[in-house]
């Protein structure tokens, strides 16, 4: 009997945490932008997606510090009461001493709620916004707008906004629940699984994908496909929507040649051991430890389903 309802995501994935208001309006309102900018807070944002952190917390500099009104490259993230809260390149301020740069993988799971949501948009756009200087229609040069969350062509005036790319991620287990079907990329050192995932293609439901994607990476066919949740996964501007889905264990695997370099059945308990090890992020060379796997670290979407997977059952 399918049991594919068997369990569900305790909380939210932490890069899906958020407590600003992104209210659109906001972005086009340059005369309140401009009221509230002496108070805003700014986040600096350098080439390789790093912030300052200061004690477990986004170092955010007074706008003061800044500018005097709202750089042009500048990406407004949001509004808390009366402070609004901007993203903006390293450029626009200076390295104090007690901050750590660190890199939305390294610190992401230590931040709350509104940190995180912070520095996870502001990846997103201003990393789009390195990527979209030249128009899509005619290759001429384009501009910000709107607050940093559009971009125009100064030619022919066509507009383009932040683009997400979404792609899926599934937890396929056994009809008995007591396995779930994990699998190594051939990019990834030995020891290191995760769940399976890809991006949707055009013209495609996420559930289609799900099934697509799970048979041409390891060759299985999967049913009562679900949706479990999602979160933002800017690296550089993807989206993960996870679902669950069930196989069957006695089904050859077929791994994917050139890309997935091993796959593989994980019973509940062995999981469990992997877990306790931690993710992968923890060790810095990459290696499995004395855990026979290696899973992702906190951050992660993946890491949420394998955990809730785990608690369902003692």
């Amino acid at each position: 009997m399918s049991i594919a309802g068997s369990f569900t995501l305790p909380s939210s994935p932490l890069l899906s945490r958020s407590t600003v208001d992104r209210h659109e309006s906001r972005r086009l309102d340059v005369a309140r932008q401009q009221s509230l900018w002496p108070g805003a807070r700014v986040l600096l944002l350098d080439g390789e997606g790093r912030t300052p952190v200061r004690g477990g917390a986004l170092a955010l500099r007074p706008s003061a510090e800044v500018a005097a009104q709202p750089p042009v490259d500048a990406v407004l993230l949001g509004e808390s009461g009366d402070t609004a809260y901007w993203a903006a390149p390293r450029e626009h301020g200076e390295r104090v001493a007690g901050e750590h740069w660190r890199d939305l993988r390294g610190c992401g799971a230590d931040l709350d709620d509104t940190d995180a949501g912070l520095f996870t948009t502001a990846v997103a756009v201003l990393r789009w916004h390195d990527r979209a200087g030249f128009c899509a229609i005619c290759g001429s040069p384009t501009a910000p707008r709107f607050a940093g969350w559009a971009r125009y062509c100064l030619r022919c005036g066509n507009e383009e906004y932040p683009r997400t790319d979404p792609a899926v991620i599934c937890l396929v287990h056994d009809a008995a629940d007591a396995h779930v079907l994990l699998a190594r990329q051939s990019s990834w050192p030995p020891g290191r699984f995760s769940v399976l995932a890809g991006f949707v293609e055009a013209g495609e439901s996420l559930e289609s994908c799900v099934i697509r994607e799970v048979a041409e990476e390891v060759g299985v066919e999967v049913r009562d496909v679900r949706y479990l949740g999602s979160q933002p996964w800017p690296f550089p501007r993807s989206v993960m929507i996870g679902f669950a889905a069930v196989a069957d264990r006695d089904a050859p695997l077929r791994p994917a040649d050139g890309e997935i370099a091993q796959a593989r059945w994980v019973s509940r308990d062995e999981l469990r051991a992997a877990l306790a090890e931690g993710g992968w992020t923890h060790r810095e060379d990459g290696s499995p430890g004395s855990a026979v796997l290696l899973l992702p670290g906190e951050i992660s979407i993946a890491r949420r389903m394998l955990d809730a997977w785990c608690a369902a059952r003692p």
